[in-house]
């Protein structure tokens, strides 16, 4: 686990070399971190419009809508690393600042996967709306851990599958399906939604299981507290 995050925060460092010019940009013509991280909800709900028109008025084989669903995410993603950027070199954090990115990006994500529930449901996948709502329910308790165990005054950061991951796994696959699944389209081997739903299983799997870990890392900290 070590390794990965070493990995991980030197490709979070490499992202914030190209993207802080656009930063300082920002800060110079007067955009706040909460402009940013607002922006950031309405590219995610539009993603979800695109899942839901996809749903009412796609076919099977019009997996494009999902590809640009989620090219829509991977940017708005960007504005999740944006508004930190923005924060922190224009010197503008504040409580509230931090509170209002949390909100916001548990409304983004609850909004974003309930358009690839409805798509899936619409189009006839049922076993792959069902992991797209437990991937759901998996991102939901990893921040929820994490903001009880700090009510607490416990650190509790751990785990794979952050919001970074999640945002990476499900915007690449419905990219990738979008990009690829029409070259599969006749293929019996194998089905192409399938390049979207195992990334979203994938997010499905450790999100829970980020979830419990961390919840069993609270228990450990908190009996550490009471023997102490």
């Amino acid at each position: 686990m070590s390794a990965f995050n070493t990995c991980r925060d030197w490709l979070q460092q490499a992202i914030y070399k190209v993207i802080n010019p656009c930063v300082h940009g920002m800060i110079k013509i007067g955009i706040t971190p909460n402009v940013v991280t607002t922006i950031g909800l309405i590219l995610n709900i539009a993603a979800a419009f695109v899942f839901l028109y996809g749903g009412m008025r796609g076919t099977r084989n019009d997996l494009y809508y999902i590809g640009w669903a989620g090219g829509i995410i991977l940017f708005a993603g960007l504005f999740d690393m944006l508004d930190g950027q923005v924060a922190r070199i224009g010197k503008m954090s504040s409580t509230f600042g931090a509170l209002y990115d949390s909100v916001l990006d548990r409304y983004s994500e609850l909004i974003v996967f309930f358009g690839i529930t409805f798509y899936l449901i619409m189009q006839g996948y049922v076993i792959s709306s069902i992991i797209a709502f437990v991937a759901l329910i998996g991102s939901l308790m990893v921040s929820y851990v994490r903001a009880r165990a700090e009510g607490l005054g416990i650190e509790c950061k751990m785990g794979f599958m952050q919001r970074p991951e999640r945002v990476v796994l499900t915007g690449a696959g419905a990219l990738f399906c979008g990009i690829f699944g029409p070259l599969l389209t006749y293929n019996e081997v194998f089905e192409p939604i399938m390049i979207f739903v195992i990334p979203l299983f994938i997010v499905a799997l450790f999100s829970n299981i980020t979830a419990f870990a961390r919840l069993n890392h609270c228990r450990k900290a908190l009996l550490n507290k009471e023997q102490e």
